[in-house]
């Protein structure tokens, strides 16, 4: 049995630098995010090529966490290290494998420059926030959303 480890699936500039790592990923995605296109591999290629970034935490071939995350310049918190998705395979949760990713991500955003490490949460979501507010985190602000029909 191999010891877990974080792969970054994407390069600093977004191009995919361990592809099979994308492929095995989309299962543990779609746990988080089941209204993905069926054209998975194709959508995240443009979430890359817009600045987001992929790592995940594999162990014996199999994905056990994701992150998705992206840098932010912005005006009241400075440099952002933002995470658009971060989870854990339902079938290995409690494990370790989300705790992991998450250290990395403050690993990584220091390596950055980053002020701050940030991400949303769904309301519904009590048990990542649980884990959210175990791992320092807190809430600092409401986020406002209007969808613009087209």
């Amino acid at each position: 049995m191999a010891r877990p480890e974080v792969v970054e699936v994407t390069a600093a500039d977004g191009a995919l630098a361990a592809p099979a790592w994308l492929d095995r990923a989309e299962h543990v995605h779609r746990q988080l995010r089941p209204a993905l296109p069926d054209a998975y591999a194709e959508r995240l290629r443009q979430v890359f090529a817009n600045g987001g970034r992929m790592a995940v935490v594999a162990e014996d071939g199999a994905v056990r966490a994701l992150a998705l995350w992206r840098l932010i310049e912005n005006t009241y918190e400075g440099r952002r290290l933002y995470v658009d998705d971060l989870v854990a395979d339902e079938a290995r949760r409690s494990q370790g494998y989300g705790r992991m990713l998450f250290d990395w991500l403050q690993v990584k955003a220091c390596q950055l420059g980053c002020d701050v490490l940030a991400l949303d949460s769904g309301v519904q979501r009590a048990g990542a926030h649980k884990f959210y507010f175990r791992e320092g985190m807190s809430v600092s602000s409401f986020c406002f959303r209007k969808v613009i029909n087209k």
